[in-house]
């Protein structure tokens, strides 16, 4: 298996890219609805225009079988980047051999070298497999001081 940074300007990554998003979003864990049109017509095109986006595609023999798509923000906190996990797919018959853990291997390297101070990512309540795996990976909630509380992840729709 290998694990490498997309090039948005390679068609043959581009089409992994949507591809693997695009099975990602049909699985119940994405949605279950597949990408629109639009979206699967423009998305590459948006990643390489937007400042700090970053995808990593795996692949087991040449094919590609996951995937991480990452933005590179920033931690007030720490006055550093960080990278944000947005999209972590590995399709189905793949799962549980690796590829995962894999992937997020790659991200924490590619943060590293852009100098990120931590990796956040989101994940549903009910994806017990993707819990498992990122807390294995060293993963958990985040709270500034256990009295507080932890952090919750939320969002209001503007189209």
């Amino acid at each position: 298996m290998t694990v490498s940074l997309a090039d948005y300007a390679d068609p043959a990554d581009g089409a992994a890219l949507v591809a693997l998003l695009d099975a990602y979003a049909r699985d119940p864990m994405g949605g279950g609805e597949p990408l629109t049109p639009e979206t699967r017509d423009t998305l590459v095109d948006a990643l390489a225009s937007f400042p700090g986006a970053f995808s990593l595609i795996a692949r087991a023999d040449d094919v590609p079988v996951g995937l991480a798509n990452c933005f590179t923000g920033f931690s007030t906190f720490a006055a550093a980047p960080l990278v944000n996990i947005h999209d972590m797919a590995v399709l189905p018959g793949h799962r549980g051999k690796g590829v995962g853990k894999a992937l997020m291997d790659a991200v924490e390297a590619e943060a590293l070298k852009r100098g990120a101070c931590k990796i956040t990512l989101e994940v549903l309540s009910g994806n017990e497999a993707a819990k498992a795996l990122y807390e294995k990976c060293g993963y958990g909630d985040y709270a500034l001081d256990p009295a507080t509380g932890t952090a919750l992840f939320w969002q209001k729709k503007l189209i």
